[in-house]
């Protein structure tokens, strides 16, 4: 009786379907197009939120990280018109009396749940008259933030996330980085620091409380060090399987790091694609999308038909990880958003709803020969559709 139970177990096992692998297609959306030589729309970063869609932007003023206020677009639905860029005086440049502008770069938003808030977070620079970011004070280089209400689309004005009076945290930004909030509320924004702007860079995650208006740091973790070149900087950080993976910035190459509490992390490795080749991912920033059923890295890389592209930052790819082995799937890689000719190392990931997550970029006309090559200024919605639902952690 046992055996004809067993067989007739394994024939029920045998008969079931096989679970449909997960994918994705792309749609590529074009949201507007700017050319016209004196500025470029950049850092494009989405966000949900209620009925639609908020999307953060800047305008690049044609001098090497030089940015304006923070303009914002919204979308009403996923498939709407969208209404923007507009510019709310909260959040945009201020004009100080010595001829310094304070404004903010590096934005990421990201919608708080709990409070029914939307918060952005970035870096806070100082101006001179002509676009040169100034160390001239203590604690030039701060993680500012933004709240946002999607019921009056109000904004409230920067204010800074205050950090120990360390030396370490001199230099502190949260700047074009991926941060996460956990099921409790609190966040984790991964910073990277020094002792001042030259100084080698190192990477902790800070945990944070919102009460829906001030975010208050309550403790960080460990921190990462790299003894090369400018160290590690710009992380961005996602939560799956019950783990925290770090992706990092460095000027050779890119590193991963994993965690299990979201604020101790195991010492860096250089990414690397499942057959042990380095990636090819250099000086630039690279960004995770998470599904239920897998976990994704997007970046750009060597070795892409496109060494007359700056720092090789296009086109965009987009690759399953392996979340043991912390390696990059290359038979999975996929391009998201194809090179023209420009830049696209300032993006954005992020997850939209259950059945979708985007990737946000700007073509950066950086290049003699974008424009012939066929880029116009774009800025692109790749809109990541994937094969079976995510829905959220519980």
């Amino acid at each position: 009786m046992k055996q004809l139970l067993c067989v007739l177990l394994i024939s029920a096992v045998q008969a079931l379907p096989a679970a449909e692998p997960l994918d994705f297609t792309v749609k590529l959306e074009t949201v507007m197009k700017h050319d016209d030589g004196k500025f470029l729309w950049f850092h494009p970063r989405a966000a949900p939120v209620p009925g639609g869609v908020v999307m953060t932007i800047q305008k690049h003023l044609k001098v090497s990280d030089y940015y304006s206020g923070l303009y914002f677009m919204r979308r009403e639905g996923l498939d709407g018109a969208w209404s923007g860029p507009v510019l709310p005086p909260e959040i945009d440049w201020q004009p100080q009396a010595d001829g310094v502008t304070l404004s903010v770069a590096d934005v990421t938003p990201g919608w708080h749940e709990q409070t029914g808030k939307l918060i952005a977070i970035g870096c806070r620079v100082r101006y001179s008259p002509k676009g040169k970011q100034l160390d001239d004070v203590k604690r030039s280089h701060q993680t500012v933030y933004a709240v946002f209400d999607p019921k009056t689309s109000k904004w409230t004005p920067w204010q800074v996330l205050e950090l120990p009076e360390v030396e370490e945290f001199n230099f502190a930004r949260n700047a074009c980085a991926q941060w996460v909030v956990k099921s409790d509320g609190k966040l984790l924004v991964p910073l990277y620091i020094a002792k001042s702007a030259k100084d080698r860079y190192s990477t902790t995650v800070a945990e944070c409380r919102f009460d829906g208006e001030k975010l208050v740091y309550e403790r960080n973790g460990n921190v990462l060090r790299l003894d090369v070149a400018r160290g590690l900087y710009e992380p961005s950080l996602i939560a799956f399987g019950g783990r925290y993976y770090l992706t990092l910035r460095n000027d050779v190459r890119g590193y991963v790091s994993v965690s299990d509490d979201g604020l101790h992390f195991a010492e860096p490795k250089p990414w690397t694609f499942d057959d042990g080749v380095e990636l090819g991912s250099y000086n630039t920033q690279q960004h995770w999308l998470a599904h239920r059923d897998g976990l994704f890295l997007v970046y750009t890389r060597r070795g892409a038909n496109n060494d007359h592209i700056v720092r090789h930052r296009a086109p965009l790819f987009m690759a399953r990880v392996d979340p043991e082995k912390l390696q990059v799937i290359r038979a999975t890689e996929k391009v998201v958003v194809p090179e023209r000719g420009a830049e696209m190392g300032n993006f954005g990931c992020a997850r939209i709803n259950e059945n979708e997550s985007w990737v946000t970029v700007c073509e950066g006309m950086f290049m003699k020969d974008s424009k012939a090559r066929g880029a116009e200024g774009a800025t692109f919605v790749a809109r990541i559709l994937w094969s079976k639902p995510n829905p959220p952690s519980p």
